[in-house]
C-alpha cells in the first residue's frame, strides 16, 4: 500500500514539475507597458524583466529630474505587473501550493 501511495505521489511531483516548467517558458514571452505622466513615457518589459521598448514624448527631454522620475515610475509599473502575471502563472502550475521565498521549483 505504501509503494502505491509513494509513487502516486511522485507522478503528481513529475507533473507539477513539469507544470512548472511550461509556466516558466510561457513567462519569458510575456509583455508589459508601463506608463508615466498619462503616456508620455511608455517602458516595454518582457517576461525576463529586460527593457525591449521605450517611448519618451520630446516634451520632457528639458527636465533631467523630471524624466528620470517618470522612467523610473514606468519601469517600476512594468515591473510590478511582469510580477503579477509571473506569480499567477506559477501559482497555477503549482496547483496553489505556495512555496517558501527563494524555493524555485525545478529544483
Amino acid at each position: 500500500m505504501f509503494k502505491t501511495g509513494m509513487a502516486g505521489m511522485m507522478k503528481k511531483a513529475q507533473q507539477m514539475q513539469d507544470n512548472i516548467q511550461q509556466a516558466q517558458a510561457q513567462i519569458k514571452l510575456l509583455s508589459a507597458t508601463g506608463t508615466a505622466a498619462g503616456g508620455a513615457i511608455n517602458i516595454t518589459l518582457n517576461g525576463e524583466h529586460l527593457v525591449t521598448h521605450l517611448d519618451i514624448d520630446e516634451a520632457l527631454l528639458n527636465d533631467k529630474d523630471l524624466l528620470e522620475d517618470l522612467i523610473l515610475t514606468a519601469m517600476n509599473h512594468a515591473s510590478k505587473q511582469i510580477s503579477d502575471l509571473s506569480a499567477a502563472k506559477m501559482k497555477d502550475a503549482s496547483a496553489g501550493i505556495s512555496l517558501p521565498g527563494g524555493m524555485n521549483l525545478p529544483f
